[in-house]
């Protein structure tokens, strides 16, 4: 690992019991603020599948920033995939399961049928917004070439249930 990337994980902080007990909230504002460790993290983002793609798409609402900054890099564009009702015309919505509920995600299908997807998130847990962004992105006709997250917590299925597509952790944590 570069000192740059080193220096990205150190940048993450750690809150107990954020936003409710029992959760370990990972606050990725220090590493956003930090240019070298901010540019390390995308390059480590991107760098798997560099060529790979003609589009980056981000989860909503953190894999916003990290795909943005992606596209711009790669020289690509970046398509959000939103939380249901914030878009003004979705073309596809995908239901998918929460420990304690259902919610819904939503994208346009603005692109042309065969574009080249890299799906990029900040966490991967128990993998079910990542498990739907990738059926959704397959129901509109857009091949991902690959997914990639900032951080990875392992044990909670998030793996398992993406398993059929290349899956890129920069950090990961049990």
């Amino acid at each position: 690992m570069s000192p740059a990337l080193r220096r990205a994980e150190s940048l993450i902080r750690e809150i107990p019991d954020y936003p409710q007990p029992g959760v370990l909230f990972r606050d990725i504002t220090p590493l956003l603020a930090d240019g070298e460790a901010f540019r390390a993290t995308v390059d480590a983002l991107i760098g798997p599948f560099a060529g790979q793609f003609d589009v980056v798409a981000g989860i909503e609402a953190r894999g916003f920033l990290f795909a943005c900054a992606a596209a711009v890099v790669s020289g690509t564009g970046m398509v959000p995939v939103r939380k249901a009702g914030k878009l003004p015309q979705p073309a596809v919505t995908m239901d998918y399961a929460l420990e304690y509920g259902t919610a819904s995600i939503e994208m346009h299908a603005d692109l042309e049928a065969g574009t080249r997807v890299l799906l990029i998130d900040d966490v991967l847990a128990t993998g079910g917004t990542v498990a739907a962004t990738l059926r959704m992105l397959e129901q509109l006709g857009y091949p991902v070439c690959g997914t990639s997250v900032l951080f990875e917590i392992e044990g909670l299925g998030g793996r398992e249930r993406v398993s059929d597509h290349a899956l890129h952790t920069v950090f990961r944590s049990s």
